[in-house]
């Protein structure tokens, strides 16, 4: 599910819009697949009809109902967790039930650290800490996808958005209005909002051709 358009400011596009790295799943799918061998091998060396094999039997499939049920939590909370770079700011949301959130003004943030361990390395995932000039000082996103991009992606959206900041302290507002609604269009084009040919008309619309 992408990050909702109506919670965006005026002029503000989305350039990174991301879900947590498959490997966010890693302990509940391996707690699964353990309790499913020890029901196998359960099946296999509990032999009898006695009190125990009904205890051995009762508690694999606790076991495997409760690694089922962290699947399904742990799945609920990945839809609904969204790393999110946009022209303005860095934007963290998770929470099923009760919601948590982070947003760090691109203006704010001073250093952009990430942080990969061997194995994050070959599956493409891993940490990102920001360290801006806000009272938390320092965050730290876990299981992002490619995080060396992102950081690449955060400097980018940041360059731009300092550039942007630039030319309205120079009185250079039309121009920016002009371009921020352009970078809206492409983000709606990017999400399906609109088609090549409404993006097309919209743009000529906007530059006056």
């Amino acid at each position: 599910m992408p990050y909702p358009s109506r919670l965006l400011n005026d002029y503000e596009t989305v350039a990174v819009d991301l879900h947590p790295h498959w490997w966010y799943f890693a302990q509940p799918v391996a707690a699964l697949i353990g309790s499913m061998l020890l029901g196998v091998l359960a099946k296999i060396y509990a032999d009898g009809t006695g009190t125990l094999r009904v205890a051995v039997v009762y508690f694999v499939i606790a076991l495997i109902v409760a690694s089922m049920a962290w699947v399904v939590v742990r799945y609920l909370k990945w839809t609904t967790t969204s790393f999110v770079i946009t022209s303005d700011r860095l934007i963290f949301r998770t929470g099923v039930v009760s919601k948590m959130g982070v947003e760090i003004p691109l203006e704010r943030i001073n250093t952009i650290h990430f942080s990969q361990k061997v194995f994050e390395r070959l599956t493409g995932s891993g940490d990102l800490i920001i360290e801006s000039g806000g009272e938390d000082g320092q965050q730290r996103f876990t299981d992002i996808r490619r995080p060396d991009q992102m950081q690449k992606a955060i400097h980018a959206q940041k360059e731009a958005h300092n550039r942007r900041r630039f030319a309205v302290s120079n009185g250079d507002v039309g121009s920016i209005n002009v371009a921020g609604q352009l970078e809206k269009l492409e983000g709606m084009l990017k999400r399906g909002t609109l088609t090549a040919e409404e993006f097309q008309w919209q743009k000529d619309k906007l530059i006056g051709h």
